[in-house]
């Protein structure tokens, strides 16, 4: 998306369920953060979104990577009144992406995630592993496309949405969708959303926990383990503070 784009509608399938008045106060928005890399190379990156509230976040990232190489990206989105992530994610031969996302919101805020997974070479993996959590009335949004060339096979990817609504007015929505034109491929995708266990809630209860509390540590364990495989421990740390914090204003 280049700072010249004009401002999205419904029509945009990949805006239709956002907060378009706040995108609007945002808008132009930067162009796409290029990343790249190199083949063989190995990169992580990780992604605190926990702007103010009433602010408008929209990061859009373009990614190549190159033959061999890999990139794993951990994100934490929980912050504004629009929180908007996308990733446009090119893999050429025997590449690997791997993504591990939490979506936090609570009150009338939107966080987003969108993907597209270019599979343009053969050999290459990805996985997508996603979980929301939306209070109030909020709504979380997951948009998450896989395309594979025609050349492109023995293609393994995956995508993974789960997600969790503390009451009838929050709102989640998923739109996975694969776009396939090679015949040798492994592809899959699931989407599921539920409510808080009353059965685990009254277990807990039973046993001296305040409500608040535990439904606390159902919200902890929904999204237990997306981080922990963080290389960068104080970034480990400040992640799980993060979602802690954010959790326990909902619950």
């Amino acid at each position: 998306m280049s700072a010249l784009a004009p401002l999205p509608t419904r029509r945009d399938e990949a805006w239709r369920y956002s907060d378009l008045d706040a995108a609007a106060r945002a808008w132009p928005v930067a162009a796409p953060e290029r990343i790249v890399v190199a083949p063989g190379e190995t990169r992580h990156l990780a992604l605190l979104q926990d702007a103010a509230e009433g602010e408008t976040v929209i990061r859009d990232h373009s990614i190549e990577i190159g033959a061999g190489g890999a990139l794993r990206v951990h994100l934490l989105n929980s912050g504004g009144a629009l929180g908007r992530i996308t990733f446009d994610v090119t893999l050429a031969t025997r590449a690997h992406f791997e993504l591990k996302a939490a979506l936090i919101g609570g009150d009338t805020q939107t966080l987003e995630l969108v993907t597209t997974m270019n599979h343009a070479e053969p050999d290459a993996t990805s996985a997508q592993t996603v979980r929301a959590i939306a209070a109030g009335q909020a709504t979380t949004n997951y948009l998450g496309q896989i395309r594979v060339a025609r050349d492109a096979q023995k293609t393994d990817a995956s995508q993974s949405f789960k997600a969790m609504l503390l009451g009838r007015t929050a709102t989640a929505n998923a739109k996975p969708e694969l776009e396939i034109f090679a015949d040798d491929v492994k592809c899959a995708h699931g989407a599921s959303v539920g409510q808080l266990d009353e059965t685990a809630l009254f277990y807990m209860a039973a046993r001296g926990l305040d409500p608040a509390r535990a439904r606390g540590l159902l919200l902890e364990a929904f999204v237990a383990g997306l981080f922990d495989d963080m290389d960068d421990e104080t970034a480990r740390a400040r992640f799980a503070a993060a979602g802690r914090a954010r959790l326990e204003a909902l619950a």
